[in-house]
């Protein structure tokens, strides 16, 4: 193998232009998936923290699943069962988009509602008690002295929720949704600069998740010193 880069061929505006715009589409696909993942996770967190087995065990069961099966598999069984015909909005093919979408929410709201769950299950129970003991309804209790507190143990770990999402969003390359590794093929069929291709889109990955770490890392130090005083 020729140790001996060649970068050359990304002077060529029109490759730089595919790779940042496959890199806007990858950061897009993460936001959708963490916002709107997070709004559909609170179902079968509440789901699972509940008593009564006829809401805990089907949400159980779809953790359990969607955990437990490749992301892969799901984007690919999703696009089949959708099975949306092409059309275009704003020039992105909407047939590929909505099952990608669709299967990253999916897989992103089983994984987030854990992380609800948990942070939940972390408020000292105490805290419960003390409230009811006050008079405060469940509901009351839940919205005004647990959530609150189980804010802070959420929010680091959905940080690297998202981290994980957008390195994941690669898969969508096989649904034509243009996302970075798919303009990555793209530039590739015209270029002899494959190691160096592939290079750059890992650099443009971490360009994304470097910062994002060193944020949530800060975040989280934050929380820890606002708590211990």
């Amino acid at each position: 193998m020729n140790i001996f880069l060649n970068f050359s061929f990304l002077l060529d505006w029109y490759s730089i232009s595919l790779l940042l715009q496959g890199l806007m589409m990858t950061l897009i696909l993460a936001l959708l998936a963490v916002a709107l993942g997070s709004i559909l996770a609170l179902v079968p967190a509440f789901m699972r923290l509940s008593s009564n087995k006829i809401m805990s065990v089907p949400a159980t069961l779809y953790v359990e699943v969607i955990r437990g099966t490749p992301m892969l598999v799901q984007v690919l069984l999703i696009y089949q069962i959708l099975n949306i015909p092409l059309f275009l909005i704003g020039g992105i093919d909407m047939g590929s988009f909505i099952p990608g979408l669709v299967a990253l929410l999916i897989n992103s709201s089983a994984y987030i509602s854990e992380i609800i769950r948990g942070g939940i299950l972390a408020v000292d129970k105490g805290q419960t008690e003390a409230a009811r003991s006050l008079g405060l309804s469940q509901k009351q209790t839940m919205v005004k002295i647990v959530l609150p507190q189980a804010i802070k143990n959420i929010f680091p770990a959905l940080g690297n929720e998202f981290v994980t999402i957008i390195k994941e969003t690669s898969i969508f390359m096989y649904l034509g949704v243009a996302e970075l590794m798919y303009q990555v093929g793209i530039v590739k069929s015209s270029s002899p600069a494959v190691t160096e291709l592939y290079i750059i889109a890992g650099l443009l990955y971490l360009s994304l998740t470097f910062p994002l770490s060193k944020i949530m890392n800060k975040v989280e130090r934050r929380l820890r010193y606002a708590d211990s005083r």
